[in-house]
């Protein structure tokens, strides 16, 4: 059975969810190997977790030259890998720094590159929602060893035991790679909250919210759930950037998302019409967003908001 290449997703050895989601696809379409590319001291250490998931193989890649640099580095590093192991796909997370390297990658092997895959079947061929989630297709990488990157929730991680053979790997990295150095960098202040591409439920609030998050962030929290923002909220300057879903932002694909005080541009909707269940509470029933929706609510978010997370949390004890 041909070997799969998944890329570890980790912040400093402490390893991703998405990783785990990645290792249970590549189940699917042959033998699962993990590549490190972090510490060499970390790299032990990390193999016990995802060989929990199914990792046959972990290529330790010390990142020990390369740290402090952008993304060339590890796509180097990747296609050197790629060149020895002749795996029958790579899966990458489709992050921004992920999809940036299977680019690169991709380029440098002379493959096919499909992005933002929401699904992963033996072939392989993927799933994709395109053209602003109007449409759902297939596809299939037809030259070289197909490069797939894959949205966050895609699958459900299942434990299987791997072996998880650790297998130190020394890349060559040029000096054209290391052209553009890092100088700078700072933690994100932690809000305890998941991280919204990855979150498992979503509270979104947008125009209607007037500026005031306290009930969206109140529904979060009961629901242990990540806090997002439509355009018009970020635009406004009620909260930052980084929150913002849509085309412009960022595309989360939740079990669960909640949309309040949201229209439903198709903008936004482009952001997150691939969760598996929405709920919208809007004070316009004619509002699009419930074309949309699995149920809806009208009523003002600050009495529903409120009300919901009161019940969630009398029932969580």
């Amino acid at each position: 059975m041909s070997e799969v290449l998944v890329l570890i997703d980790h912040v400093d050895g402490a390893v991703r969810k998405p990783t785990y989601e990645l290792l249970t696809i590549a189940k699917r379409l042959g033998e699962p190997s993990a590549v490190f590319i972090g510490s060499g001291a970390q790299g032990a250490e990390v193999a016990e977790k995802v060989k929990a998931y199914g990792a046959e193989k972990v290529y330790v890649v010390d990142d020990a030259q390369i740290k402090g640099y952008l993304v060339a580095p590890k796509a180097e590093a990747l296609q050197q890998l790629a060149e020895k192991a002749s795996p029958a796909a790579i899966l990458i997370p489709s992050t921004a720094e992920g999809k940036e390297i299977a680019g690169r990658l991709a380029i440098k092997i002379g493959s096919g590159l499909i992005t933002d895959a929401v699904d992963v079947q033996e072939g392989p061929v993927t799933t994709q929602s395109v053209f602003a989630g109007n449409y759902t297709v297939q596809a299939k990488v037809t030259q070289g060893t197909p490069i797939i990157t894959v949205k966050p929730n895609s699958a459900a991680p299942e434990e299987s035991a791997g072996a998880g053979t650790v297998e130190e790997f020394a890349a060559t990295v040029s000096d054209a790679a290391k052209g553009a150095q890092i100088v700078a960098s700072q933690p994100r202040k932690a809000t305890g909250r998941p991280e919204l591409t990855e979150a498992a439920a979503v509270v979104a609030g947008g125009r209607g919210t007037a500026g005031n998050f306290e009930p969206i962030e109140g529904l979060a929290d009961a629901l242990g759930a990540a806090v997002g923002a439509s355009r018009a909220a970020v635009d406004s300057g009620w909260i930052p950037h980084t929150f913002q879903i849509g085309q412009t932002g960022k595309t989360v694909s939740p079990q669960l998302y909640v949309a309040a005080g949201i229209s439903g541009a198709i903008q936004h909707r482009a952001g997150m019409q691939t969760s598996k269940t929405i709920v919208a509470v809007n004070k316009d029933e004619e509002a699009p967003i419930f074309e949309l929706v699995d149920f809806g609510v009208v009523g003002d978010l600050n009495s529903v908001l409120p009300a919901a997370a009161e019940e969630i949390t009398k029932r969580k004890g």
